[in-house]
């Protein structure tokens, strides 16, 4: 199995390092705002905004993704801080998509 890190190029300038994380974010962008989609859609679904932040989901993210960076060479910490504020974002536009779409003012709990 090839791991994430193993991916990485050897760069020699800074140049090469900033072209390879541009064509980097050119593929995390649209996975990020197909992750909102789903937000939107949970936003949706859920009947109770209380039900908007979930503990024990937002645990067992952190839990998987700090296990998939290890298997990746990655840094698992870092991981999990990016995860947890990406997590935090989400959480806060699912709460203005639960007023939206119920036409309420948003009062998070």
């Amino acid at each position: 199995m090839t791991r994430a890190i193993d991916n990485t190029q050897h760069c020699t300038t800074m140049d090469d390092v900033r072209r390879h994380i541009d064509a980097l974010d050119d593929v995390l962008v649209p996975l990020l705002v197909t992750r909102g989609g789903y937000m939107t859609q949970a936003a949706r679904i859920k009947q109770d905004e209380n039900q908007v932040r979930d503990e024990e989901r937002i645990e067992a993210i952190v839990a998987r993704v700090r296990e998939r960076a290890a298997l990746e060479g990655g840094e698992p910490d870092v991981i999990e801080a990016i995860y947890r504020s990406m997590m935090e974002a989400y959480i806060a536009f699912e709460h203005r998509e639960f007023a939206r779409q119920r036409g309420s003012a948003h009062t998070p709990g």
